[in-house]
């Protein structure tokens, strides 16, 4: 197994958060050429973290490594979203850290690197320790990585990866009843009033001989 070798009196693992670290894809490769099926390849490079909760790819993308990714990327069934120990982020919340730290020379290059990122699988949504999504870290100066977040979070919106909105059947049925119920009780409300103003042209029901005098009173006043 690829977890047997050393190299230079490094362990295996060792070896990979180095490469990682480095940007080195060569040692990467032939760590990778030692794995005896690609299910070794996938608990190597998936488990692997560092004393502080790093994962591989969480140590490239602090240090904005676009070759090594890109080659994690394309190993089988590699994480794209595992979470660190003590900030709860995602690669992609450590790569909008590294990019922020940079110089705006940079940015261009970083936002490439996060874009790699989104199409490979990386989550916009996903929230670290803090509450913050990898959005809400992005520099507000830092316009195009905002908008390139954005846009990628608008196309897995049309493309149903959005957890949908609108209640369920019930809250729905629920809504509507109280709509209905208002809806009728202005109804009501309505028709009352319109009574209360017809009070004088109603018949008079009663049987009391000074009620119907008042009534025979108000029917003559209106009438003049």
């Amino acid at each position: 197994m690829a977890d047997d070798h050393e190299h230079e009196g490094a362990s295996v693992k060792e070896q990979l958060i180095e490469a990682c670290r480095r940007n080195n894809v060569d040692l990467l490769h032939e760590i990778i050429s030692n794995c005896k099926s690609d299910e070794e390849i996938s608990n190597l490079l998936n488990n692997t973290t560092t004393v502080m909760g790093n994962h591989l790819y969480h140590e490239a993308a602090l240090q904005g490594n676009y070759e090594i990714i890109d080659t994690l990327l394309d190993q089988p069934d590699f994480e794209c979203d595992p979470l660190n120990r003590i900030e709860g982020d995602t690669p992609l919340h450590s790569a909008i850290r590294w990019i922020n730290s940079e110089p705006p020379a940079q940015r261009d290059f970083g936002n490439a690197l996060v874009q790699m990122m989104l199409e490979a699988g990386s989550s916009t949504r996903v929230r670290n320790k803090a509450k913050l999504t990898p959005y809400q870290l992005v520099d507000p100066a830092n316009k195009p990585l905002r908008d390139l977040i954005q846009k990628h979070e608008y196309a897995e919106l049309n493309a149903g990866d959005f957890v949908d909105s609108d209640p369920p059947p019930a809250a729905q049925s629920s809504s509507k009843d109280k709509k209905k119920t208002a809806a009728a009780s202005a109804f009501v409300d309505v028709r009352q009033e319109d009574n209360d103003d017809d009070d004088d042209d109603a018949e008079f029901s009663g049987s009391d001989d000074e009620e119907r005098a008042e009534w025979e009173r108000r029917r003559k006043a209106k009438g003049r």
